[in-house]
């Protein structure tokens, strides 16, 4: 196979000069390779042309390889022979099925006309009920991206373009290392599209099915970065409403970023409320029971709840309710009781099972009320203490009273006796001693008695 090339790279084929040397020739620009390319296509078709610039961007091909192969292809085709440019790149030996498969995605998106004025699409990151995300450049600053696209389905509905501009705007107004940052939101053509902070790692759930489940220690760390970053949003008045392992992100680095605040509304927001009651919003396996119910009232319990649902999953390796479809799921976050974690992870510590508890109680008031509360008894737990607030919890502070109470009675009682016993002590010695005394009298008159 040959070499891979670059358009913007010197070409090395050998070449020979007026004194028959050879001597390496340098490639045509990029500019130029492409209008040769269009030139050497024109009569095939528009796909040639795009695969041809593609291997040549992707370095997998020269433009001198591709020029070759789409000569060859006008021959077959003046044949009547229906080859295309990618198949007879990969019978040169050029490309291999592995490299076109990879292009696939960037060729498929370039074809959809999802092009972006000053963005170049590098690759599909991944699709969602709600849109597609893309790896792309950004040419003004020479930076990767994400881009997250509107279906062209969903660009004549309002109520949905609305809801991904809601995202754009709530993002924009966040500002904090553990949440991926808003960069630009607009229309171009058809579609709508949100420009974002590109994350180079993987996700939580991309662990949870590598391992399992996650160590307790790098397990708490997590959480308690994506603590940090809902401490902010929530403060800024948004909350998340769609906390799940696919929207908690890991770079290289190690750091979290928290994704994705699609489901994102103000905490304020009346309207949003009242067109969203009665509908749930969330993931089946990680949603709080107020948005199952489709509450008006959707406060930064519900996103702790979200939260609790994800490290339970981290730490057990299982969701903390499963069902044969959705609506069991839902149904057992509303009714059934919750397998305490270190009952389904025995190695478990229980301080943070207390806190996934806590963090998972069906009544919101039950819960940790603020981000700043959990993350006090996070930080206990990391610390290899227990947490304050939960394990305060798990008996009730009616409880612990009375517990303290029995205590202070025990220990009172237990004192008492001890002084009644030392004050009795002497008198029951008085007692015998005088006893004795009387009946040594009495032995020693009636003995007298009976010699007289």
């Amino acid at each position: 196979m040959a070499a891979p090339g670059n358009s913007n790279m010197e070409d090395t084929s050998p070449m020979k000069d007026s004194a028959g040397k050879t001597r390496p020739v340098p490639s045509p620009t990029t500019a130029q390779a492409e209008e040769a390319i269009q030139d050497a296509a024109k009569g095939g078709t528009n796909i040639d042309t795009l695969v041809g610039r593609l291997v040549i961007d992707q370095g997998l091909a020269t433009s001198d390889e591709v020029q070759h192969c789409l000569e060859q292809a006008k021959t077959v085709r003046e044949e009547a022979n229906q080859a295309s440019l990618v198949q007879i790149l990969v019978d040169n030996q050029y490309v291999t099925q592995r490299q076109i498969a990879r292009l696939r995605k960037i060729i498929e998106a370039e074809r959809s006309g999802q092009k972006i004025p000053g963005f170049r699409i590098l690759g599909k990151l991944g699709a969602g009920a709600m849109a597609t995300v893309f790896k792309a450049n950004q040419l003004s600053l020479d930076r990767t991206v994400a881009i997250k696209v509107l279906p062209r389905k969903f660009s004549d509905n309002p109520q949905f373009i609305e809801r991904f501009y809601a995202e754009g705007r709530a993002a924009a107004t966040l500002n904090h290392p553990n949440i991926v940052q808003a960069f630009d939101v607009g229309k171009a053509g058809e579609f709508h599209y949100f420009v974002m902070e590109y994350v180079d790692g993987r996700t939580v759930y991309d662990d949870i099915v590598k391992q399992k489940r996650f160590a307790e220690t790098d397990a708490v760390e997590v959480i308690m970065q994506v603590a940090e970053a809902l401490q902010h949003a929530h403060e800024k008045g948004l909350i998340h409403r769609d906390v799940k392992p696919k929207n908690v992100m890991i770079t290289k680095d190690s750091v979290v970023k928290l994704a994705d605040m699609g489901l994102a509304r103000a905490v304020s927001d009346k309207e949003a409320a009242e067109a969203e009651a009665g509908k749930a919003f969330g993931t089946p396996y990680y949603i709080s029971p107020e948005q199952i119910r489709g509450e008006r009232q959707i406060g930064p319990p519900a996103d702790i709840y979200s939260l609790g649902a994800t490290f339970y999953h981290m730490v057990t390796g299982a969701v903390p309710y499963e069902g044969k479809n959705p609506s069991a799921v839902m149904h057992k976050h509303l009714k059934a009781d919750l397998v305490p974690p270190d009952h389904v992870n025995p190695k478990l510590s229980g301080g943070v099972s207390e806190i996934i508890e806590m963090m998972m109680a069906k009544d919101p008031t039950k819960r940790y009320q603020t981000c700043k509360d959990l993350l006090l008894d996070l930080r206990a737990v990391h610390k290899g203490e227990s947490p304050p607030l939960a394990h305060k919890d798990m008996f009730g502070e009616e409880d612990l009273a009375a517990v303290a109470a029995a205590e202070v009675t025990a220990e009172s009682e237990i004192q008492v006796d001890q002084y009644r016993s030392q004050d009795v002590r002497p008198w029951i010695m008085s007692a015998f001693v005088v006893t004795l005394v009387v009946a040594i009298v009495s032995i020693l008159v009636n003995v007298i008695q009976f010699v007289q």
